[in-house]
Parts: structure tokens; sequence; C-alpha cells
């Protein structure tokens, strides 16, 4: 089986999950390679395995050289890994050990492998994968690394998914849209959001900004936010540091916007550094979906 007609396979058992980026209406797979609406829009696989759901084209400074070296980072230096371990975790207890079908996507998921590693802590049968993000080299990049998950370049603000399709959504920094959140999750869904709190990654910060111009990350407006849209159910607190080799720290470099203005001297410095510790210091946000409370509205 090609990679094209094992993922149309994949999207046809998750068919009602999927709406027409451009008029909305439902959709289905057709012969295995293509997704067609109701009034007959019509999407593609591609060779690669993945959907382009997206309704306007996307320029941005994220290449594939950025996502290479993000999925170094999160695949081969475990500095993410208590981050999976923890909305793994989360996930388990929300799903509670029913077998029934069981749809989780990643909103903004890069080159796919936050979702791929939190799918393999969970390690459960029945559960389906969607990641979606507007970036195609992200997308292209994860169809070809991660087979067992739906993939989708998409945007978040016309989202490709039906309404009460999903009962996870994962939004690990990055952009969120609430209104959409709330819509494409089923009644007390989970959303889990990881958002950066004032010491992440600060010895980067350290090295390549001024002291006046270091990147300070806030997220009380955010947490206010979450808590406005979604019951609170918890919040994880993770802070922890991890030594770097010279090969992870200038995959860290490559994978941060925050090198894009950082001065390219202290760039190659710290580069060059033999090692180093880099400090991840995060909040995981666990809200549960409250769609049909009036005061949600």
């Amino acid at each position: 089986m090609t990679r094209q007609s094992a993922s149309a396979a994949r999207v046809k058992e998750r068919e009602s999950a999927f709406k027409c980026p451009l008029c909305e209406s439902p959709m289905r797979v057709a012969d295995f390679k293509s997704l067609i609406c109701s009034r007959n829009h019509t999407f593609d696989f591609t060779k690669q395995g993945y959907l382009n759901l997206s309704a306007r084209p996307v320029s941005g400074k994220y290449t594939k050289e950025l996502f290479e070296a993000r999925r170094k980072i999160i695949t081969e230096s475990s500095l993410y890994a208590s981050v999976h371990k923890e909305i793994a975790r989360a996930i388990e207890e929300h799903r509670g050990g029913s077998a029934d079908s069981y749809t989780m996507a990643d909103l903004g998921c890069g080159e796919g492998s936050h979702l791929h590693r939190i799918l393999e802590e969970c390690g459960s049968p029945g559960m389906t994968g969607i990641g979606l993000d507007l970036s195609k080299e992200g997308i292209v990049m994860a169809s070809k690394r991660y087979e067992g998950s739906i993939w989708i370049v998409g945007d978040l603000a016309k989202s490709p998914l039906s309404d009460k399709s999903l009962n996870v959504v994962l939004n690990i920094l990055s952009p969120s849209n609430y209104k959409e959140f709330k819509r494409i999750l089923v009644q007390h869904g989970l959303v889990i959001k990881v958002v950066p709190r004032p010491g992440y990654l600060k010895e980067l910060r350290e090295a390549l900004y001024d002291r006046e111009e270091k990147k300070k990350y806030r997220n009380d407006e955010t947490a206010a936010l979450f808590r406005q849209h979604f019951i609170l159910a918890d919040v994880v607190h993770l802070n922890y540091t991890k030594e770097l080799n010279q090969a992870e720290l200038e995959n860290m470099v490559r994978m941060t916007p925050l090198a894009w203005s950082g001065n390219q001297a202290r760039i190659y410095s710290y580069i060059n550094l033999g090692s180093a510790e880099i400090t991840v210091d995060l909040d995981i946000l666990i809200g549960i979906n409250k769609q049909n409370d009036a005061s949600s509205r």
C-alpha cells in the first residue's frame, strides 16, 4: 500500500471529522486518492500522504532546515521528554481506559514530532492523531517520517475540522484560536496548551541578546484568557535544566525564532561552545471544554 492510499484509508475512517475549508460542507474520500466535498471541491492526497486543505498560500521563515533542527531536538536530545510524559498522563486520565475511538489533534504541529512522541507515550490502540500546520515544509516532513497519523496543511483560523470532531486539542508553544478549539472539541473534550515561563531557554536568550534586549516570556495574560474559555482542570509547572552538546546547541539555535533577530557574532559564539546547560521552564495548562455552558457564550 502506498503512502497516499494508506493516508486516504486513515482519513476515510474519520471522514466525519473533516469539512471543506472553502464551503464548509461535509467531505468524503474518493477512490483512496482524494477528499471531496458535497459541492465537489477536491483535494488530492499527495504521494507523501498529506492533504493540503489550506485556502491560501503562505510564506515565512519556517524552513526545512528549521524543522529538521526542531525534529532532532525533540526526538534525539530528550529535552522535551518530561513535557510529553505529562501530556500523555493527562490524556490517559481523561480517556479513563476507554476502548472507544479517540481523536487528538496537534494544532500548530510543525514537523509533527511532539504529536508523534505523545502518541508513543500514550501507547493506546484506537487513538488517532491529526497534525495541522500552515507550513507545508513542516507537514511534508511529518508525513514522510510519521506514517501513523493524519497530516494536513491547514489554517487554524479557517480549520478544515468539523464541529465536535476531536477529543483532545494540543497547542504546544504555538498561537491559539480558542473559538476554533471550542468548536471542534466534543463537550468535555480536553485542551492542553503549553506556554513558556520567564526562565524558558534563558541561557540562549542571555547569549544572543544584550541585557536590555533580552526576549522575556510572560504568560499571565495567556493563562487568564485560557481560563475564560475552558474549565481549568490542572496546571503542571515544569522547570529543569539539561546539558546540550555542541550539535544540540546548533540545532537549538536553528530551531528557534529567537535567533532570527539575534546578533550573528553572538550566535556563532554560542554554537561553538563545547556544551551548555539550557533551562526548560513551562506551564502545561489542562482545560475542559465547557462548550454548552451559558457562561462561555
